[in-house]
């Protein structure tokens, strides 16, 4: 009854009040307030509505996909100097090119060693004529103690001085492939190029600089490798990253304007696959995860003039579609990303 009475009062009196009528809010503010409210619609239909791409990106750098078109150390096969380069930093050379000369300390080797094989190959000679003769001593031995013309005994130590004869032929012959498996070795003093490719660099040296067998003398690239990127995914988000994912790659020194949540706008970024997921981690605690290039994306990678083996890369690997406001929220607390539909967490089963 009360609030009754005093609204009766009130328009009772308010007649008496002509300002407080003519009072109005001003339009300005009207507009604002129409602004901010379809604003606060806007942004919460575009939270809600607006589809985001969850990705876990990491960085790392271009390699080969073969280990064997990675980059290569060069050795020499004999001790030795350096008698004479044939290349330097940057050189091309196809298979079988020389790259050096390695010339052995004593320049008298090889005529030694093949003097030693030619005694070595006398030696067996004489080995094998006196083995023969043997044996027709003990044929002959064998047919007289056969007609009781002759011992047992001397038939035997015939026998016996065969076996003596043909063992000393055998170790002429475990003699003469020792010599020559040395002479073969110092005869290869030439260093040459495995395969196509480019020397990188080369370890410098003179006549006065002495090598070890097994010692790197030069680095080497081979050409037409197959390039791959090597990734690496923090801790936290290896276990959604399965081989199969596409991803998204951005080349050092390449012009890019990426969206990770919107890959489909973003310019200058290229496909890839991945291809293995490490089990285990680095010594800086992330996983390495290798990419191929995706054979199904409009825009193959970049020669290998742009992009060379070393050059740096940023990937993010596409997982899960949400919305965005799902995604600031998943941010704000530092949740992991959601699983791709279809997979299942490591180490769950059916």
């Amino acid at each position: 009854m009360t609030g009754a009475a005093n609204m009766s009062n009130l328009e009772r009196h308010s007649e008496h009040f002509q300002a407080l009528h003519e009072l109005r809010v001003p339009r300005v503010m009207r507009v604002v307030s129409h602004m901010l409210l379809v604003l606060f619609l806007g942004l919460g239909a575009f939270l809600a509505f607006t589809p985001w791409v969850q990705t876990t990106h990491g960085t790392g750098t271009v390699t080969a996909l073969n280990p064997n078109d990675r980059v290569q150390e060069i050795n020499a096969l004999v001790s030795g100097r350096k008698q004479e380069w044939f290349v330097r930093d940057g050189s091309h050379v196809a298979i079988g090119d020389p790259i050096v000369r390695i010339a052995d300390i004593d320049p008298n080797l090889i005529d030694r060693l093949e003097n030693e094989r030619i005694q070595v190959l006398a030696k067996l000679s004489a080995a094998e004529t006196a083995a023969e003769t043997a044996e027709i001593d003990m044929n002959r031995m064998q047919g007289l103690f056969e007609r009781g013309l002759a011992a047992r005994r001397d038939y035997e130590q015939a026998r016996i001085r065969v076996e003596e004869l043909r063992a000393g032929v055998a170790e002429a012959r475990a003699e003469l492939n020792r010599v020559e498996v040395n002479l073969s070795r110092q005869s290869v003093q030439t260093v040459r190029a495995p395969r196509d490719g480019v020397i990188l660099r080369v370890n410098a040296g003179d006549q006065a600089t002495f090598v070890n067998a097994g010692d790197v003398i030069a680095t080497f690239v081979p050409d037409n490798a197959e390039r791959a990127v090597e990734l690496y995914i923090d801790g936290r988000d290896i276990a959604l990253v399965r081989p199969g994912a596409t991803v998204r790659l951005q080349f050092e020194g390449w012009p890019v304007v990426q969206f990770s949540g919107w890959p489909s706008v973003a310019v200058g970024t290229f496909g890839g696959i991945v291809a293995a997921v490490d089990p285990s981690a680095s010594t800086a605690g992330r996983f390495r995860v290798l990419v191929t290039e995706d054979p199904d994306d409009p825009h193959p990678w970049p020669d290998q003039g742009f992009v060379r083996f070393g050059s740096n890369v940023r990937g993010w690997v596409l997982l899960e579609t949400v919305s965005v406001g799902y995604e600031i929220w998943r941010q704000l607390n530092n949740f992991p990303p959601n699983f791709p539909a279809g997979t299942q967490p490591l180490g769950t089963g059916e």
